[in-house]
């Protein structure tokens, strides 16, 4: 089902904002500081107020627990309260869902797996990296098993190899058929990962289309204010300034 706004204003931060995002591909929201990047994540999460629906259903009008079966989101500054163990942050992930304590086990156990964090189970999370921390974070998303993987930032913290596979790992929950929107600021990894990239500026749909198109040296000079010229080949682009 495809997760759709319509006219979507939030006075001060969004205007007139209307896309369909379709399950099966991963979307980049991409954007200088402040362009309204988070906000419209929260809003396709029903976390503003705002006219987004999930299929023919407004998600306003969903059940808590089915909203949250279908939407995972991870927040930009997600910090957890208490020094839960990883495997038990990520078990969190499953509240949503009534299912048997062995399922949400393995789902958690798959979770960190995917993650790399197997190593971490047992850490209490406050002990961990910045980075350890951000994707056992994300690994509590995932362990819910939504159809909608909306993510704010997620390879900030990340070292370089720890992004890669992140990225590779998006790439196949999409190929999976789920659908995956980003918050990215590296240019570079919207252009060789995203199927589509959406472009915000100053609250407004400034682009919306293919990497290519969206993300083009005129679009980025429009936009961003720098000029810029893409070398490399195609999935391998490197953005000169």
């Amino acid at each position: 089902m495809n997760l759709t706004a319509y006219n979507l204003t939030i006075p001060g931060r969004l205007t007139d904002i209307s896309l369909a995002l379709h399950p099966g591909e991963l979307t980049a929201i991409c954007g200088p500081n402040g362009a309204g990047k988070t906000t419209l994540l929260r809003a396709l999460a029903c976390l503003e107020p705002g006219p987004v629906s999930l299929g023919e259903t407004p998600l306003a009008d969903l059940p808590p627990r089915r909203r949250a079966q279908d939407i995972g989101y991870l927040s930009q500054h997600a910090q957890p309260a208490w020094n839960l163990t990883a495997e038990a942050l990520v078990r969190l992930g499953r509240l949503p869902h009534r299912t048997s304590r062995t399922e949400d086990e393995a789902a958690a156990r798959d979770a960190l797996a995917a993650l790399d964090c197997a190593h971490l189970a047992q850490r209490g999370i406050h002990t961990l990296s910045g980075g350890e921390r951000a994707r056992v974070l994300l690994a509590r998303v995932l362990a819910g098993q939504p159809r909608w993987i909306l993510a704010d930032e997620p390879l900030a913290s990340l070292d370089l190899a720890h992004a890669a596979a992140l990225l590779r790992h998006f790439r196949a929950l999409a190929g999976e058929g789920r659908g995956v929107v980003l918050v990215v600021h590296s240019l570079a990894h919207a252009m060789n990962h995203a199927d589509r990239v959406i472009v915000l500026e100053g609250g407004r749909l400034a682009a919306d289309g293919p990497p290519q198109v969206a993300l083009s040296e005129e679009v980025i000079e429009h936009v961003w204010r720098v000029r810029a010229q893409w070398t490399g080949p195609a999935a391998a682009r490197a953005l000169s300034l």
